[in-house]
Order: structure tokens, then C-alpha cells, then sequence
């Protein structure tokens, strides 16, 4: 049975490293110990935080609810030819997914290699980088309906994914917990080099024909010197989400600033690097009270050691302002606040 815990600190649950407090606290270790939970609980009128590896989110307060701690482990899979589908219990740590992936020589995953975070969340969020979103890879889930206390699976069709936007954060946001996640892979690879400094960093190290190993070397290697690491400095990694833009409103942008970094998207679209924006207003390496930007990475929001959620979050608010200021496009955190 799972066992509740009172005013518990959430400072160890966080990346942030936010020395916030939640009122009740419960870890879930397997599918069914939702139910019992649930069923010990007013689903309807207590606030209910689900929390994963805490790698996407921001506490400003105090949590007045009842925190739940997924925590359900195993991976496993199933061969059909080349295909493979890889079924990881939502607890599992993202990075220890990927590698466990490539060890198998199952190709799909290696360009999310050291993303933070759980499995759990990586639907929700459709996690992406150098080029290759979740739902890329995304078969289905199984979920736990809140109100009703049944199973759900969720196909990719009913995901209604988005650039880091999902159907678990907009419709039915607050209503599903996911348990596990089915990925399909592939025994024989696409690799894809294309986004970023891969190429650059495989040119580098004189590989010419890269394996799936070796693309997870590299976006590891490339992570390492511009991401810092939440076990010595408390962050979230990418703060805000890449802004999109239509092509009228870029072409007014690019006469006036034809440096911007920016990437095709979907419909016609112009994605715009967030961090670059940031940093061309100055705040790359900034430190303001105990917060401020990563040195080599200005997406990177970062705790100097006490700051607390609301320091951060105003801090995130000036830098908003700038960018708007300068280059009149709006950013949106990717990091939930609480």
C-alpha cells in the first residue's frame, strides 16, 4: 500500500532545487497503488500535483495538496522484424531509456540523449532536440483516469501533439496520469546528423560513417558544454520554448536583425532560437540575486544556491520584456510554474 507523508520539502523532487513544501506526499511505485490512492482521497476538491523527475517545473509557493511521486520502473520490449516496439514504466529515468536503447542497437531515441527528466513526462511535454521530437517515436500509453480510477490507452492520434504541447497538457490536462509509454524503434537506423552542431562535432572527431552510439556520444558531449548539470547547479534546462512565427512577421524581422538564428516549421512557419534572442539582449551569464542565465547557454535559467521559485520567475519576466522589446516576439516559458 502506498504510504502518505505530511509537509514534505519538494527541494529533493525539483531540478530547480526549490525549497518548496507540500502538504501530503505519496510515491507510486506500480500501476495499481493509483487506485488505492485514490480511492483515499477527494479526487475532486484536493489540488493533486503528479511529479516525475521535477525536471520541468518551477514551485513559487508552497504546495497546498497532495503530491504524487511516479516512480514506476521496467523496460522491456518486443521484436517484429527490424521494428521494435519498447514499453518503459512512466518512473523510468529518460536517459536511462535511451541508453538502454542504444546498448540494444534500437535507433530512434539517440538524439534525446541526457534530456532530464522521466518517461511519464515525455508525452505530455513531446520532449524533443537536435531534431527529433516524442512523437517521432511515440506508439501509444496507458494512462489512469483520475475521475473513473480505469485504464486508458492513448494512441497516437489522440496525443494531438504539438511543439512541446500534447492533449495531457491542454484538453485533458489534470485528468490522465500516465503509467507507461510504447516507443517503435528500429533495428536499422536513420540517422540524423542534420540539426545542430552534430555534423560538426562527428567531423571533428573524424567519424564518418556514425552509428546510433555515436550520435548519443556526440548530442551528450554537445549537451554537457552548454547545459549545466542540475546535480551542481539547480535549473530546468531550456527555460522557454523556441518561439514560431509566421513568414510576414519574420521577413519584418530578419530586415531589421538578417544574423537571427531561426529553422523552418510546420505550415510555413519560422522557428526562432530562443536562446540567441536572450542573449542579443544581454543576459547571457547574468546574475541577478541568486538567480540569473547559464554562462555558456542563455535559454538556461539557473539557482546560484537560494534563490527562491518567485526570484526565478521574475527574473524569467524581465527577460521576456527585453525580447519584446527588441525584437517584438513573444516568448512562453516550456517550464510549468507552480
Amino acid at each position: 500500500m502506498p504510504v502518505f507523508q505530511e509537509s514534505i520539502s519538494l527541494k529533493p523532487f525539483n531540478t530547480f532545487r526549490i525549497d518548496s513544501k507540500a502538504d501530503r506526499f505519496v510515491e507510486i511505485k506500480r500501476e495499481s497503488d493509483l487506485k488505492a490512492v485514490f480511492d483515499g482521497v477527494d479526487r475532486y476538491t484536493q489540488e493533486i500535483l503528479v511529479l516525475g523527475g521535477g525536471s520541468n517545473m518551477l514551485f513559487t509557493k508552497d504546495f497546498k495538496g497532495l503530491v504524487i511521486k511516479i516512480s514506476i520502473p521496467g523496460i522491456s520490449y518486443v521484436e517484429n522484424g527490424d521494428e521494435v516496439i519498447v514499453t518503459a514504466g512512466a518512473g523510468v529515468v529518460w536517459n536511462d531509456l535511451v541508453t538502454f536503447c542504444v546498448h540494444h542497437d534500437f535507433a530512434g531515441l539517440e538524439n534525446l540523449t541526457l534530456i532530464p527528466g522521466t518517461v511519464g513526462a515525455s508525452p505530455i511535454q513531446n520532449i524533443g532536440a537536435y531534431g527529433v521530437e516524442l512523437k517521432d517515436v511515440f506508439s501509444s500509453c496507458t494512462a489512469f483516469e483520475i475521475a473513473t480510477g480505469d485504464i486508458k490507452k492513448f494512441t497516437y492520434s489522440d496525443c494531438n501533439f504539438g511543439y512541446r504541447e500534447s492533449v495531457f497538457k491542454n484538453k485533458l490536462k489534470g485528468k490522465y496520469i500516465i503509467t507507461s509509454v510504447n516507443f517503435t524503434l528500429n533495428k536499422k537506423a536513420t540517422i540524423r546528423t542534420q540539426y545542430g552542431a552534430i555534423a560538426a562535432e562527428l567531423e571533428r572527431r573524424n567519424i564518418k560513417q556514425p552509428s546510433i552510439a555515436d550520435v548519443s556520444m556526440v548530442v551528450a558531449a554537445i549537451r554537457v558544454s552548454k547545459l549545466p548539470d542540475p546535480s551542481t547547479i539547480g535549473n530546468a534546462g531550456s527555460f522557454f520554448k523556441n518561439p514560431v512565427i509566421d513568414k510576414k512577421q519574420f521577413e519584418v524581422l530578419f530586415a531589421k536583425f538578417p544574423e537571427v538564428v531561426h529553422y523552418p516549421a510546420p505550415a510555413e512557419k519560422i522557428k526562432l532560437a530562443a536562446g540567441w534572442l536572450i542573449e542579443q539582449c544581454g543576459f547571457k551569464g547574468k546574475v541577478v540575486g541568486q538567480t540569473g542565465t547559464w554562462k555558456n547557454q542563455a535559454l538556461v535559467l539557473v539557482n546560484h544556491g537560494y534563490a527562491s521559485g518567485q526570484e526565478v520567475y521574475d527574473f524569467s519576466e524581465q527577460i521576456i520584456r527585453a525580447v519584446h522589446a527588441k525584437f517584438n516576439v513573444a516568448l512562453n516559458r516550456e517550464v510549468n510554474i507552480f
